[in-house]
């Protein structure tokens, strides 16, 4: 999109967006490309979704990327996301229960700041988690504990969301066999 004069609304980047054969993100002022990632990012992505798909029971699922989530006046493409509320078949925004979050050194900073605040406003989220992509590391945010992150580091370790009836090994989303 070429630089506009001024902000766009919502509704109007929704618009826009929705017309564009690839995808943008909304910062609430304008559109933010969303460009290739890295393989590390694309594995940690993948597993993560694969063990959603596989694990996570109805009335729950689980989506990739594809699917974007409106936070405060923003939309954001999650790298996945559980959604236990039904929706229509041809909706292209979900309100989830649980949102996942690969961080890249270029969006490390908007995921770890920005983006917590804009998901923990959102009421139907009840956790956030972020993956590091080069170790295993993952930070988990609930609402149930006033959103302050939890570590988990090592593949011995557990990721437990009860929020979404989910136990993965960190040993699976990190390919540690």
């Amino acid at each position: 999109m070429s630089a506009s004069l001024k902000p766009l609304t919502l509704d109007e980047f929704l618009d826009w967006e929705r017309s564009q054969p690839e995808r943008y993100e909304f910062d609430g002022i304008q559109p933010v490309a969303m460009t290739g990632g890295s393989r590390a990012h694309s594995l940690i992505a993948t597993r993560v979704a694969a063990a959603l798909v596989f694990h996570v029971k109805p009335p729950c699922e689980a989506h990739g990327p594809e699917l974007k989530v409106i936070t405060t006046g923003r939309v954001r493409y999650p790298d996945a996301s559980v959604v236990c509320s039904r929706s229509e078949d041809d909706d292209d925004a979900v309100t989830p229960r649980a949102v996942f979050e690969v961080i890249s050194p270029s969006t490390a900073l908007t995921d770890r700041r920005v983006k917590a605040i804009e998901y923990a406003a959102v009421p139907s989220i009840l956790v956030y988690v972020l993956l590091e992509q080069n170790r295993p590391e993952i930070t988990v945010r609930r609402r149930s504990a006033g959103w302050e992150a939890e570590s988990l580091t090592g593949v011995d370790a557990m990721l437990d969301l009860p929020e979404i009836g989910v136990t993965i090994p960190l040993a699976f989303i990190y390919d540690v066999t």
